[in-house]
């Protein structure tokens, strides 16, 4: 290499950035691009949280999981995560003591992450979730601290209980006092990842970055190229998709400003969402992917049916809206609806899988976890709650198995022994969190 050469490879780290007109691409971990940069390699990948939720709970006669390994046996409701059986664990008998007997709904839901005490009446007090206690940690060393997506508007007002609907409507708490917002337009997402702005929004992003493209493929090896290559494609592919829901948001803006309505009080898919919740929930867990893989954040969320969700499936063949079906959850209508939020979890799980780093993958550097906020819908059961975990973080997180805690005493199977014994994964060491002062045990 020659000097010149050499000098302007320092510039290069090992997830370089490419900027075009208005827009900013990250790329994923390269590997020659650490020599070119001769720089040495890290001491380890980045270790990543996320969380995908289901309101209103599942099919109790549909769930369970039994055996290690291979050898693992899923239920009807968890088929999907069959690929991934020996890079999960299936956890069962864990809850939330501060949310039970707080009533119904949105007082199972309020500290779900935290473990806090809520409040009743005008004034909302949680406490900081687990995904933010993270992100505050691992934050600074990203663009954006996280990101916290939803497939479904939040809601206003108070439940009958006299507890706020914010706290149905989000998982995500950066304060006591103040959940995270969460983002339900892909469009914006996407623009977000990409620092996509001003007037050529409807200009590819590749097609922005092309020259720069050009330049660096004359600089990594030929694996890289074909690894660059695999992830343009990607991103090509989703950005079509966005580009569809785009026109759509504009068009709801356009209704809403004529009829001077907010957007978010519009029925869907007249507030410019997708229609099809399979459409949604796809696009938002591609981007999450997308956001791991190039170091965009390590924290994310997404809520893909909220509690108290006004979702309908017509795709499932189901006549409710998911909050009646859930009144009725023991039914095979319901055990469909489980089962299709498992299989995006699963979908994005797998994406992660699929994509390589240094001799693994992002999800083997990552914990995925899939929670709802009941066990038994047509009960308001949450003394225990469903919930899987898929990633390795780096090595630290023993994977293919079942732990059972259903029959341990009730200090035993706290989550927020699990979120103390996750953070402590990433390096913060705290006393106590939530409810607990003891880590999980057999994690």
């Amino acid at each position: 290499m020659s000097r010149s050469t050499k000098n302007s490879a320092r510039a290069i780290s090992r997830r370089t950035v490419l900027r075009g007109a208005g827009c900013t691409m990250a790329l994923p971990w390269l590997e020659s691009l650490n020599a070119l940069a001769d720089t040495s390699a890290p001491a380890a990948f980045p270790k990543r949280f996320g969380v995908v939720f289901l309101g209103n709970g599942i099919n109790e006669d549909h769930w369970s999981a039994e055996g290690q390994g291979a050898a693992m046996k899923l239920s009807k409701t968890l088929e999907p995560l069959e690929p991934l059986k020996q890079k999960i664990n299936v956890i069962d008998g864990l809850f939330v003591k501060a949310l039970t007997g707080q009533g119904i709904h949105p007082g199972q839901t309020g500290s779900l992450l935290s473990g806090a005490h809520i409040s009743k009446g005008a004034i909302i007090h949680s406490g900081i979730s687990v995904d933010q206690m993270i992100a505050s940690r691992v934050g600074e060393d990203t663009p954006q601290s996280s990101i916290v997506l939803a497939c479904e508007q939040p809601m206003t007002g108070y439940h009958e209980t006299n507890v706020s609907m914010a706290y149905s409507s989000h998982i995500s708490w950066q304060s006591p006092d103040s959940p995270v917002p969460v983002e339900v337009y892909p469009s914006l997402v996407w623009d977000s990842l990409f620092d996509n702005r001003g007037s050529l929004l409807n200009i590819s992003i590749l097609d922005r970055v092309q020259d720069r493209t050009k330049d660096l493929c004359r600089e990594i090896s030929s694996s890289d190229k074909s690894k660059l290559d695999e992830y343009l494609t990607s991103v090509r592919e989703v950005e079509k998709r966005v580009e569809g829901t785009r026109k759509g948001k504009a068009d709801a803006e356009d209704a809403a400003k004529a009829k001077n309505t907010p957007m978010a009080a519009m029925d869907r898919p007249a507030n410019g969402l997708p229609e099809d919740l399979r459409d949604h929930a796809r696009l938002m867990c591609d981007m999450i992917a997308i956001a791991f893989q190039t170091n965009k954040t390590r924290v994310a969320s997404l809520i893909i049916s909220r509690d108290l969700s006004a979702m309908y499936y017509p795709f499932l063949d189901v006549k409710d809206g998911h909050h009646a079906a859930s009144h009725n959850n023991n039914s095979d209508a319901y055990e469909r609806i489980a089962h299709f939020h498992v299989s995006q979890y699963a979908y994005l799980a797998s994406k992660l899988d699929s994509m390589k780093e240094g001799d693994g993958t992002v999800l083997d550097n990552t914990c995925l976890m899939f929670l709802s906020n009941m066990w038994i819908g047509r009960k308001h059961d949450n003394f225990r709650l469903p919930l899987v975990l898929a990633g390795g973080l780096g090595g630290t997180l023993e994977t293919g198995r079942t732990l059972n805690y259903v029959n341990e005493s009730e200090d035993k199977r706290k989550m927020c022994s699990l979120y103390l014994s996750l953070m402590d994964r990433f390096g913060i060491k705290l006393e106590q969190f939530g409810d607990s002062q003891t880590r999980l045990e057999r994690l």
